[in-house]
């Protein structure tokens, strides 16, 4: 029998199961070895229910919310109820066979036992830096089958009943080229998931099972609730918008089509029409498009909504098996987080439509670099893999974001000191892209310039970015986006420029590589921007935008 369960005890209960996975995160970045998930917060960690729904997570990066949808339903057909001990955690990170959305995100989840029983899951992601494949970083458009991303694992044991499978640790260490930061990042990890049981075996043996699993059943329904309204609120009827993406072949980009159907209080998108899957890794998997659409429609619903299972419902998401948004096997999706920047943006020019103030212009998208080589101060290799923040177009009423992460990405650039300090890479500039952002009413917000000068020793560099072919376009009279792009050498007669799938691009000691990263769209015509914002762009030298 479900146990009855108050308003103020859901709100209790739901509370500590978000501080849990909080906890979970702030142990994973303290413990973790890797700069990239100790500085760049590469990570999240999440509680589910006993039925594997995302009850609460940490808000750390939005798009690892698809790596946690589906996990446990995998972990349960693989092993089954029956043969999943106490004691026991699950490592996956194949896209394809319920682990992350590319193969450096390594999944770990650990179940909760309460009476003999499932009760609970607790789980954390991280982003690995290298986990083998044919490019350093194990993350490149150059990519074209997931084979050459790296290590494809499927739900498997990396501790049983309390102790760790050393094999399933030397696998994961001998397929990557800095074992020494994955053995820490994984430690990190299984350290997190401990941090999780204990916080949620303290919130058992307070309430009970039978409470507990009341309250996380009432917060899911109210969560519904919440946001079914801000739903309703909207204009009803059918919204469609597109965008593109880097295609296979230079000349012709590749469609994002998504159809959106507002009825009552559900939503409902069908991205019929978007274009086949790709040769290059710029693929979105399922489980990454269904967190880029969720992300989206929170972020312009109802930001403060939890991020659980519960406001799914609301959601329907349709894509064509073998679309370039629902790739097959064995397609490359390594750099899916710069496509779902994309994709994000079509969905916002959509489901921004039904909105009062109107549609959004589209961002720009981060750039994607992974540097490896030498450091000549230690003799050791040396793997970085980094992200640099492109910008998010215009609102009716105010002007873009500059230098951010768009809505379906979200973890930091690494601060110059901890790069610095780490790699054998000197940052000489690092600011602003002035012109970058479209002009309008109010203008797109500007991408960032980051000059990184190469003081290593056989060094070479993998580029990855979106918005080269098609900037992002202003809307309601507004101007596009400039478009991004690496330079190398910039303003010496030996300046080149270098495009998104670039593999492994050699670098001599004293080269100096430029990251222009794009602008979002601007909204409105130039000539209706307000008297305080031209005073405001006079005063702070924005110039050209």
């Amino acid at each position: 029998m479900t146990a009855a369960v108050d308003a103020i005890t859901t709100e209790v209960i739901s509370r500590h199961a978000l501080a849990t996975a909080e906890e979970m995160g702030a142990a994973l970045i303290r413990a973790a070895y890797s700069p990239n998930i100790k500085e760049r917060h590469d990570c999240s960690a999440a509680v589910f229910d006993a039925a594997g729904r995302v009850v609460a997570q940490a808000h750390h990066v939005p798009i690892h919310l698809g790596s946690m949808i589906g996990a446990i339903e995998f972990i349960r057909q693989r092993f089954g109820d029956e043969g999943i001990r106490p004691g026991d955690m699950f490592l996956a990170n194949d896209p394809y066979n319920g682990g992350g959305t590319h193969l450096p995100d390594m999944n770990i989840v650990a179940p909760v036992f309460r009476q003999g029983r499932i009760a609970a899951f607790v789980a954390c992601i991280a982003h690995h830096a290298d986990v083998g494949g044919m490019v350093p970083g194990s993350e490149s458009a150059a990519c074209q089958n997931i084979f050459q991303e790296g290590l494809r694992l499927p739900a498997v044991r990396i501790m049983a009943e309390g102790e760790v499978v050393q094999d399933i640790v030397e696998i994961v260490l001998l397929n990557s080229r800095t074992p020494a930061e994955r053995l820490g990042d994984l430690r990190a990890q299984l350290a997190a998931n401990r941090v999780g049981l204990a916080g949620m075996d303290r919130l058992f043996e307070r309430h009970g099972e039978a409470v507990v699993e009341a309250a996380f059943a009432a917060y899911l329904d109210f969560t519904e609730r919440r946001f079914r309204r801000a739903v309703a609120a909207l204009a009803p009827g059918r919204y469609r918008a597109e965008d593109f993406l880097s295609g296979d072949d230079p000349d012709r980009p590749a469609r994002i089509a998504v159809a959106l159907e507002v009825s009552g209080d559900s939503l409902a998108f069908d991205f019929a029409g978007t274009a086949d899957q790709l040769a290059s890794a710029n693929n979105v998997p399922r489980q990454a498009l269904l967190a880029t659409v969720y992300t989206v429609a929170k972020a312009l619903l109802d930001p403060d909504v939890p991020a659980n299972a519960g406001y799914f419902r609301s959601i329907e998401v349709q894509a064509p098996d073998g679309s370039l948004v629902a790739p097959l096997p064995p397609a490359a999706v390594g750099t899916r987080s710069v496509s779902c920047g994309v994709v994000g943006d079509a969905v916002t020019a959509a489901l921004s439509q039904a909105m009062p103030g109107g549609e959004i212009a589209g961002g720009g998208p981060h750039h994607l670099l992974t540097w490896s080589g030498v450091d000549p101060r230690t003799g050791g290799y040396f793997v970085h893999y980094e992200t640099v923040a492109g910008a998010l177009g215009a609102h009716a009423h105010r002007d873009g974001m500059d230098g951010v992460r768009t809505l379906a990405s979200g973890s930091a650039n690494l601060p110059i000191e901890a790069l610095e300090h780490a790699y054998p890479l000197r940052i000489e500039r690092y600011a602003l892209r002035d012109g970058s952002g479209g002009a309008g009413a109010h203008h797109g917000g500007r991408g960032l310039i980051r000059d990184y000068r190469v003081l290593g020793e056989a060094v070479t560099v993998s580029l990855s970015a979106e918005r080269e072919q098609a900037p992002a376009q202003g809307v309601a009279g507004g101007g596009p986006a400039r478009s991004g792009r690496f330079v190398v050498d910039p303003g010496t007669p030996g300046e080149a420029r270098h495009s998104s799938g670039t593999q492994e691009l050699a670098m001599a000691p004293g080269t100096l590589l430029r990251v222009e990263t794009p602008g979002g769209g601007g909204h409105g015509a130039p000539s209706a921007r307000p008297d305080d914002l031209r005073e405001r762009d006079r005063r702070e030298g924005r110039g050209g935008d």
